[in-house]
């Protein structure tokens, strides 16, 4: 922030400050269903295209089917929590690694998304529904209210439910976590579509400022959001993380996007930086977890170690 205020006069202005709550909503908002994915070990690369299809089937009902914005939302929340749930259920039910699950749901929604909008923008929503993503409270964006919202829910379940201490231990080991009395599948099942209705959450706001739908409304999404969580120390390999650094995380992609646009660098360019920030990011995490387990391993050969001393 100290750098892109030097380096550009409108960066600090309080215009552009809202602006970048703004923004970052949706980024925040998936990102605490994603960073809960990250903690039992999994990963969900389809939230980009649930957030295409989640837009697209939203502005339909409004647009064509005439239905009311606020029934409209109930139902692209139902849609998303059941996108996660298919996920969820696939992954514990088949053994597939999430990794591969995912992929291919993300080929299929962007599929999907495409022939329910014939590939064409979608338009004219009601005023009530703008005001979600556009409008303020107080002069502080209703956007930035429903993500500090759901930020709080978030916390609130990973530090203080049994739940959230059930995320960790899966993410630690799976099969200890079992044997412990966790019921891991279902578990598994239910951070998923938890994952799934957060993102759909962050569809609607997104719509809401966008005005329009577009089923590339969502592609590269999920770099974003994995890049942030991953910054803010939520571990790709599970078990580690908590939902402050991954809002420090979020700020940090939001500022990069907005101080890189008002500087006009080429969006070729931000790819490389962000794609960078993201690999720097996963080695170190990768290399604290690995020093972190073999200091494990020496302090449990230390404790082990038989004594040499005899006892009369």
């Amino acid at each position: 922030m100290i750098g892109f205020s030097l380096l550009t006069p409108n960066f600090l202005d309080p215009n552009n400050l809202f602006n970048i709550s703004r923004q970052v909503a949706t980024l925040g908002i998936v990102a605490v269903g994603f960073a809960f994915i990250l903690i039992t070990g999994g990963i969900d690369l389809s939230v980009g295209y649930q957030i295409s299809l989640n837009i697209v089937v939203c502005g339909l009902l409004m647009s064509q089917y005439g239905l009311p914005w606020y029934i409209a939302i109930v139902a692209v929340l139902v849609l998303g929590t059941t996108i996660g749930l298919i996920n969820g259920l696939i992954i514990t039910l088949t053994g597939v690694a999430p990794l591969i699950v995912t992929l291919a749901m993300m080929t299929i929604l962007n599929g999907v998304s495409y022939l329910l909008s014939d590939g064409l923008p979608i338009f004219g929503f009601p005023t009530e529904f703008s005001f979600l993503g556009q409008g303020a409270l107080a002069g502080v964006p209703v956007s930035l209210i429903v993500m500090i919202l759901v930020w709080a829910a978030g916390i609130f379940l990973l530090n203080k439910t049994y739940i959230g201490r059930y995320f960790y231990a899966i993410g630690n080991n799976v099969e200890a976590a079992r044997l412990s009395g966790v019921n891991t599948s279902r578990t598994l099942i239910f951070v998923y579509a938890l994952g799934g209705f957060f993102t759909a959450i962050g569809a609607v706001l997104l719509l809401s400022r966008l005005n329009s739908a577009q089923s590339s409304t969502g592609a590269g999404f999920e770099f974003d959001v994995l890049t942030a969580c991953v910054l803010g120390g939520v571990s790709v390999m599970g078990g580690r993380g908590h939902l402050f650094g991954a809002f420090v995380g979020v700020l940090i992609v939001g500022v990069l996007d907005n101080g890189l646009v008002l500087m006009n660098v080429s969006e070729y360019v931000q790819l490389v930086l962000k794609g960078a920030i993201l690999l720097i990011a996963v080695i170190y995490d990768a290399r604290s977890k690995s020093s972190s387990g073999r200091r494990k391993q020496i302090g449990g050969v230390a404790l082990t170690k038989p004594s040499n001393r005899v006892t009369v």
